[in-house]
């Protein structure tokens, strides 16, 4: 099989289903940019961190792969029948908050922003978490085109939140201090 179709010669793809839409819809830039956060959560295995965020990040990792796929799929529309895909679920939400709290606890109290820097390890963790938020503004205008589950903007929206939270565990992991907003 051949890796190139050729339909996106015209600025075109194809959705999970068949359906060929145009490159630039809201659906695409949602699960495109998911594909672009997963690359770069996937950076932060390239750096010496504890095995259970090792784990947590392969977890999410592959909830991505599932987000990304809800949003390409079109059930209503689909030329053929579409595989059993996997929906984000509430547990999967549980496990990323049990994450947040876990690497929170020996964190000291924010008095003020913490700039996006400090090492090469939290630039990846905030960079993945702006791409995070963005990920997040386009699920958000995609829903006027298609139908999201709700567990999915919570699973995202609480991403960003572990990818700070996980910045700033390695800032006191590997001794380095916090830059703060002035």
């Amino acid at each position: 099989m051949k890796i190139y179709t050729k339909v996106g010669d015209k600025g075109n793809t194809s959705l999970l289903g068949g359906q060929i839409v145009r490159k630039d819809s809201l659906r695409i830039e949602a699960y495109g940019t998911i594909d672009e956060l997963n690359s770069f959560i996937g950076m932060l295995l390239n750096f010496k961190i504890d095995n259970s965020d090792k784990e947590i990040i392969n977890f999410v990792q592959n909830r991505l792969f599932d987000i990304g796929s809800i949003l390409a799929a079109d059930e209503k529309n689909a030329k053929y029948k579409l595989p059993q895909l996997r929906h984000i679920t509430n547990e999967d939400i549980s496990t990323l908050e049990q994450a947040i709290d876990k690497n929170s606890e020996n964190l000291p109290k924010l008095k003020s922003f913490v700039l996006p820097a400090g090492s090469e390890f939290i630039s990846w963790c905030n960079i993945s978490r702006t791409v995070c938020r963005r990920a997040e503004r386009l699920i958000v205008s995609a829903k006027d085109e298609i139908f999201i589950p709700d567990e999915i903007f919570i699973f995202i929206n609480r991403l960003s939140d572990y990818l700070f939270v996980l910045g700033r565990k390695y800032a006191i992991v590997y001794n380095i201090d916090e830059i703060l907003w002035k």
